[in-house]
Order: structure tokens, then sequence, then C-alpha cells
């Protein structure tokens, strides 16, 4: 999965909600994780499976903060 990438979570407490993926983590093993981060979400890593990609990428780098984060989110108007 792409760093920048809008998606929506399917599983858990944050169902519903829009995330962006800030890095990749383990792409050698099979467990397929993710940092995410949003305005209502906390910074975790989650399972790919758990997220649903949208066509939308946000013009951010691997790691960057919360804030610069939440600012693409309400640019594109999904915060």
């Amino acid at each position: 999965m792409d760093i920048g990438r809008v998606c929506k979570t399917v599983k858990g407490r944050d169902m519903g909600k829009y995330c962006v993926v800030v890095d990749a983590i383990d792409k050698k093993s099979d467990s397929n994780l993710v940092l995410i981060d949003g305005k209502d979400i906390r910074r975790r890593k989650v399972n790919i499976m758990h997220l649903e990609p949208l066509p939308l990428i946000l013009d951010i780098s691997k790691g960057d903060d919360t804030a610069k984060v939440i600012k693409a989110l309400e640019t594109e108007k999904l915060c």
C-alpha cells in the first residue's frame, strides 16, 4: 500500500473513519502491517485487511507528523 493512500477503516472501534497510510511496516513478512494516522484516529499499526483503500493519494512523506496529515485531509475535505 502506498504512503499517502487515504483509507477507510472497516473493523474495530474506528470503523468508518478516514485515515492515511504514513509508513509500510513488515513488507517482508506476510502480516502486511501499515502505520496509519488521521484526525479521529490515533497513530498506530494495523493490518491492511482492516482498511478499505480509496483512490485518493495525499502528498505526504514517510513518517510525517499528525499535524501535516490532518492538514492534508482537511485540504481534501475529508475531516
